[in-house]
Protein backbone atom coordinates (compact mmCIF):
# COMPACT_ATOMS: atom_id res chain seq x y z
CA UNK A 1 0.00 0.00 0.00
CA UNK A 2 1.38 3.46 -0.85
CA UNK A 3 2.02 6.00 1.52
CA UNK A 4 0.09 8.67 1.87
CA UNK A 5 0.82 12.57 1.48
CA UNK A 6 -0.43 15.76 2.32
CA UNK A 7 -3.22 16.49 4.93
CA UNK A 8 -6.75 15.14 4.62
CA UNK A 9 -9.13 16.95 7.23
CA UNK A 10 -11.01 15.23 9.56
CA UNK A 11 -12.88 17.69 12.46
CA UNK A 12 -12.50 21.45 12.77
CA UNK A 13 -13.56 23.44 15.43
CA UNK A 14 -15.34 26.51 13.97
CA UNK A 15 -17.00 27.72 17.00
CA UNK A 16 -13.17 28.22 18.52
CA UNK A 17 -12.45 30.67 16.25
CA UNK A 18 -16.07 32.99 16.53
CA UNK A 19 -15.15 32.20 20.90
CA UNK A 20 -12.26 33.61 20.91
CA UNK A 21 -9.22 35.96 19.58
CA UNK A 22 -6.49 33.19 18.34
CA UNK A 23 -2.96 34.29 19.55
CA UNK A 24 -0.42 31.44 18.44
CA UNK A 25 -1.40 27.83 17.27
CA UNK A 26 0.78 24.89 17.46
CA UNK A 27 0.89 21.00 15.53
CA UNK A 28 0.61 18.01 17.55
CA UNK A 29 0.62 14.75 17.20
CA UNK A 30 -1.87 12.05 19.22
CA UNK A 31 -1.42 9.11 20.86
CA UNK A 32 -4.43 6.79 19.74
CA UNK A 33 -5.39 3.61 20.19
CA UNK A 34 -5.64 1.62 17.47
CA UNK A 35 -9.80 1.46 16.78
CA UNK A 36 -9.19 5.47 17.11
CA UNK A 37 -7.35 5.61 14.32
CA UNK A 38 -10.05 3.43 12.37
CA UNK A 39 -12.41 5.43 13.43
CA UNK A 40 -10.57 8.72 12.70
CA UNK A 41 -10.02 7.27 9.36
CA UNK A 42 -13.97 7.00 8.33
CA UNK A 43 -14.16 10.95 9.03
CA UNK A 44 -16.22 11.16 12.58
CA UNK A 45 -14.62 12.99 14.91
CA UNK A 46 -16.11 16.33 16.96
CA UNK A 47 -13.98 19.09 18.51
CA UNK A 48 -16.87 21.32 19.78
CA UNK A 49 -16.44 20.72 23.09
CA UNK A 50 -11.92 20.06 23.75
CA UNK A 51 -9.32 22.08 25.13
CA UNK A 52 -5.71 21.40 26.30
CA UNK A 53 -4.94 20.95 30.01
CA UNK A 54 -0.88 20.64 31.25
CA UNK A 55 -0.23 18.34 34.01
CA UNK A 56 2.52 17.46 35.14
CA UNK A 57 4.62 18.53 31.92
CA UNK A 58 2.36 17.11 29.74
CA UNK A 59 0.06 18.06 27.28
CA UNK A 60 -3.55 16.21 27.28
CA UNK A 61 -6.16 16.80 25.14
CA UNK A 62 -10.23 16.57 26.55
CA UNK A 63 -13.70 15.88 25.46
CA UNK A 64 -12.61 15.30 22.26
CA UNK A 65 -15.69 12.98 20.70
CA UNK A 66 -13.89 9.91 18.81
CA UNK A 67 -17.08 7.41 18.25
CA UNK A 68 -16.31 3.76 19.24
CA UNK A 69 -15.10 1.87 15.77
CA UNK A 70 -17.91 -0.03 14.13
CA UNK A 71 -16.27 -3.54 13.90
CA UNK A 72 -14.22 -3.13 17.14
CA UNK A 73 -14.33 -5.86 19.91
CA UNK A 74 -13.48 -6.01 23.34
CA UNK A 75 -10.37 -3.56 22.39
CA UNK A 76 -12.54 -0.70 21.75
CA UNK A 77 -11.48 2.77 23.02
CA UNK A 78 -13.98 4.82 25.07
CA UNK A 79 -15.47 8.16 23.06
CA UNK A 80 -14.32 10.72 25.13
CA UNK A 81 -11.22 9.98 27.06
CA UNK A 82 -8.30 12.11 27.29
CA UNK A 83 -5.45 11.73 24.87
CA UNK A 84 -1.86 12.70 25.17
CA UNK A 85 -0.15 15.29 23.20
CA UNK A 86 2.64 14.84 21.29
CA UNK A 87 4.69 18.09 21.86
CA UNK A 88 8.66 19.25 22.44
CA UNK A 89 9.14 20.01 25.86
CA UNK A 90 10.20 23.88 25.35
CA UNK A 91 6.68 24.36 23.54
CA UNK A 92 4.55 22.46 26.81
CA UNK A 93 5.98 25.05 28.70
CA UNK A 94 5.91 28.35 26.76
CA UNK A 95 2.25 26.85 26.55
CA UNK A 96 2.04 26.53 30.52
CA UNK A 97 2.93 29.71 31.19
CA UNK A 98 1.08 31.83 28.83
CA UNK A 99 -1.95 29.31 29.42
CA UNK A 100 -1.77 30.59 33.19
CA UNK A 101 -2.35 34.22 32.41
CA UNK A 102 -6.34 35.17 33.06
CA UNK A 103 -8.72 34.73 30.59
CA UNK A 104 -6.39 32.12 28.54
CA UNK A 105 -6.93 28.66 27.18
CA UNK A 106 -6.07 26.14 25.08
CA UNK A 107 -8.08 25.08 22.57
CA UNK A 108 -8.29 22.70 19.49
CA UNK A 109 -8.72 23.94 16.32
CA UNK A 110 -8.53 21.05 13.60
CA UNK A 111 -7.76 17.08 13.77
CA UNK A 112 -6.27 15.93 10.48
CA UNK A 113 -4.09 13.47 8.82
CA UNK A 114 -0.80 14.35 7.89
CA UNK A 115 1.23 12.18 5.52
CA UNK A 116 -0.78 8.95 7.28
CA UNK A 117 -0.41 10.53 11.00
CA UNK A 118 -3.24 11.99 13.02
CA UNK A 119 -2.27 15.35 14.26
CA UNK A 120 -4.17 18.24 16.12
CA UNK A 121 -3.52 21.55 15.36
CA UNK A 122 -4.20 23.64 18.77
CA UNK A 123 -3.64 27.10 19.87
CA UNK A 124 -3.42 29.74 22.80
CA UNK A 125 -6.09 31.65 22.91
CA UNK A 126 -7.83 34.40 24.63
CA UNK A 127 -12.40 34.60 25.26
CA UNK A 128 -13.88 37.12 23.31
CA UNK A 129 -16.41 39.52 24.87
CA UNK A 130 -20.02 39.43 23.33
CA UNK A 131 -19.30 42.94 21.65
CA UNK A 132 -16.50 41.54 19.96
CA UNK A 133 -18.13 38.63 18.68
CA UNK A 134 -20.96 40.82 17.16
CA UNK A 135 -18.20 43.09 15.50
CA UNK A 136 -16.49 40.11 14.10
CA UNK A 137 -19.96 39.22 12.46
CA UNK A 138 -20.25 42.64 11.17
CA UNK A 139 -16.76 42.57 9.79
CA UNK A 140 -17.21 39.15 8.02
CA UNK A 141 -20.84 40.63 6.50
CA UNK A 142 -19.84 43.48 5.20
CA UNK A 143 -17.03 41.78 3.58
CA UNK A 144 -19.52 39.65 1.44
CA UNK A 145 -21.50 42.67 0.51
CA UNK A 146 -18.11 44.01 -0.45
CA UNK A 147 -17.34 41.29 -2.28
CA UNK A 148 -20.96 40.84 -4.40
CA UNK A 149 -21.00 44.69 -4.90
CA UNK A 150 -17.94 44.06 -7.06
CA UNK A 151 -19.12 41.23 -8.79
CA UNK A 152 -21.83 43.15 -10.21
CA UNK A 153 -20.06 45.55 -11.47
CA UNK A 154 -17.38 43.50 -13.02
CA UNK A 155 -20.77 41.42 -14.53
CA UNK A 156 -22.26 44.68 -15.80
CA UNK A 157 -18.84 46.00 -17.09
CA UNK A 158 -18.56 42.17 -19.54
CA UNK A 159 -22.23 42.60 -20.61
Amino acid sequence: MAKEKGRKLIAQNKKARHDYHILDTYECGLVLMGTEVKSLRQGRASLVDGFVQIDGHEAWLHNVHVPEYSQGTWTNHSARRKRKLLMHRLEIDKLESKSQETGHTIVPLALYFKDGRAKVEIALAKGKKEYDKRQTLREKQDRREAERAISAVRRRQRA
